[in-house]
């Protein structure tokens, strides 16, 4: 389990003597801080990325990558001084490598998520990169951030639009290894939420799941980060969430509604055979291949579950 910093007696004191004006303070202060902090780097991360896509300077990506820590280390100062009584219970194995390369896998409950994984990452991990919507190009410095780091930005068509332009599916797959081969020669985490989407009571009811927390996982977007980057990695890790109090907003990490949560983190491994195949690119070409990665996946989903289930019980014991 990991310890954070300290919270800001004032934030401390508000929560307890009077939680409702302090969770209004918690958030003004922290969409001020963050909106600030945002645009104080959006222009060196904009200008550094224009440099390098133009020119494929290494200085301008590292100026880039160094920029996003520093905009990830304000946020995390942000969770720790202003947001008083986090019960939070995170646990990470001891051999995790900040320079290292690694694929990552996780459960989605919410857009809290992502930030979670950057609070338990400093220090531990790379920069987290991951699978999101194209559309998020748009968002001012946000978006262009993204793309500059080389987040894959997919345009997730649907099968109808595919249907009658095939061609989609082979943008999104150019765009996929685009950004994956970009990762290549320095350190990296690559998340990739199997699930597809956030968690939901229908969604769940919807797929008749069979998995009492989680969503089927989909395995096409890690065999095709695996096949593009399966000779890079020092390791595969997987990432379990748990809010016991249910999903939050993401209004209500930064208000300080959020106040228990559970990670664990391990390294998974799949068989030497099964790894070999999906990094020669064989889920796509061989059924027996691609079967037996839903088959360790399975099995992963549900160890899981029950781990869910475990913390959850702990939390209600506590």
């Amino acid at each position: 389990m990991i310890n954070s910093r300290k919270t800001l007696p004032l934030f401390k004191k508000l929560h307890t003597k009077q939680p409702k004006l302090a969770q209004k303070l918690s958030l003004l202060t922290n969409a001020s801080a963050i909106t600030a902090n945002s645009l104080a780097l959006g222009i060196p991360v904009i200008g550094a990325g224009l440099a390098k896509t133009l020119t494929h300077s290494k200085l301008a990506d590292q100026t880039i990558i160094t920029a996003a820590n520093r905009w990830i280390h304000t946020n995390n100062l942000l969770i720790d001084k202003v947001l008083p009584h986090k019960d939070w219970r995170i646990f990470l194995p001891n051999n995790l490598n900040p320079n290292g390369k690694y694929l990552l896998i996780c459960n989605h409950q919410s857009w809290v998520d992502t930030s979670i994984i950057q609070y338990i990452s400093e220090g531990r991990l790379p920069i987290t990169r991951f699978f999101t919507k194209h559309e998020l190009i748009y968002i001012p410095v946000v978006g262009q951030a993204f793309y500059f780091l080389d987040f894959p930005m997919m345009k997730r068509h649907t099968k109808a639009q595919i249907a009658k332009n095939p061609q989609l599916a082979r943008r999104d797959l150019d765009e996929a290894l685009r950004a994956c081969q970009s990762l290549k020669n320095k350190p990296f985490v690559l998340l990739n939420y199997l699930e597809g989407t956030r968690f939901t009571a229908e969604k769940h009811t919807k797929q008749s799941s069979p998995y009492e927390h989680l969503l089927r996982p989909k395995a096409g977007g890690f065999a095709l980060a695996l096949s593009s980057l399966g000779d890079e990695i020092d390791g595969i890790l997987d990432m379990t969430l748990v809010y016991p109090d249910g999903a939050p907003k993401y209004s209500d990490l930064w208000s300080g509604k959020l106040t228990r949560l559970s990670v664990d983190i391990e390294f998974i491994h799949p068989n030497d055979e099964l790894l070999t195949a999906l990094k020669h690119g064989e889920y796509d070409t061989n059924q027996t291949i691609k079967h037996a990665l839903y088959d360790w996946l399975d099995e992963i989903w549900q160890a899981k579950d029950k781990k869910i289930s475990q913390r959850l019980a702990e939390f209600h014991q506590s």
